[in-house]
């Protein structure tokens, strides 16, 4: 099976190594017995119908998520018709804040977003930074824990009727106050963890890329055969460590 992916803005969002989450999709697909085609979606550049089976939007400073900004929102409707048709979709922090209805800077400018998802953000005065740690629950009755590195100005503010990623267990999350971090609907998930996120998180990992083999199946997600994850499950313990003992930390 091949799984396709559209990474939108690569040359614009991917700070904090998040790259590295297309890196570890790639392997792991691999690892598998699947192929990753992984094709770059710029400026300008048309989404077509049923194109792709993920989506994957990364993180980017201000500069530059106001000059990706009109390009997504003009993207909206296509993004909406391959959520609906099933697509898969991961966007992280400036990707995670674009997807929403728009977001607004500390001087008043509002950036439009793609509205795939039910928030929207408005800019703070103080950084969050630092570790943290989600409880989420992405299939009833299995609780597991999200780790990862947050680094953003911009509080963004659930709608009535959005779904939370998860519950905070140490750090800020989505605003510092709700308790809540990132977002999902179907198979989209916004969020502000970066690290990168899936190194540390092999279940979810797993979890985005069975949805995508899902889509290209037209069937249900697959339940992959673990893989030995030792050095990845180190890796979520001492980041879950950090975040318990330090969490985040307003800068």
């Amino acid at each position: 099976m091949k799984i396709r992916v559209g990474h939108l803005y690569p040359d614009y969002l991917n700070i904090y190594a998040d790259r590295g989450n297309i890196a570890v999709l790639a392997r792991r697909a691999a690892w598998r017995g699947l192929e990753l085609e992984v094709t770059p979606v710029g400026i300008g550049e048309a989404l077509q119908p049923g194109e792709h089976d993920l989506l994957y939007v990364g993180g980017g400073q201000d500069r530059e998520q106001a000059l990706i900004a009109p390009d997504l929102a003009a993207k909206g409707a296509a993004l909406t018709d391959a959520v609906e048709a099933g697509a898969a979709v991961l966007a992280v922090c400036g990707g995670y804040q674009l997807l929403g209805r728009f977001y607004r800077d500390r001087g008043g400018v509002e950036l439009p977003g793609a509205g795939i998802l039910p928030l929207h953000t408005l800019a703070g005065g103080r950084r969050m930074i630092g570790d943290v740690l989600l409880e989420c629950e992405l299939a009833t009755g299995q609780p597991r824990t999200l780790a990862g590195f947050e680094n953003h100005a911009g509080r963004t503010y659930l709608e009535p009727g959005a779904e939370p990623l998860g519950r905070v267990v140490a750090g800020f999350g989505n605003d510092g106050e709700s308790g809540y971090e990132g977002c999902r609907r179907a198979r989209v998930v916004g969020t502000y963890l970066h690290g990168p996120l899936l190194p540390r998180n092999p279940w979810f990992a797993d979890w985005v890329l069975a949805q995508a083999a899902a889509h290209r199946s037209g069937g249900e997600p697959p339940v992959f055969e673990p893989l030995p994850d030792e050095l990845e499950a180190r890796a979520a313990a001492i980041s879950a460590a950090r975040a318990h003992s330090r969490g985040g930390r307003f800068a």
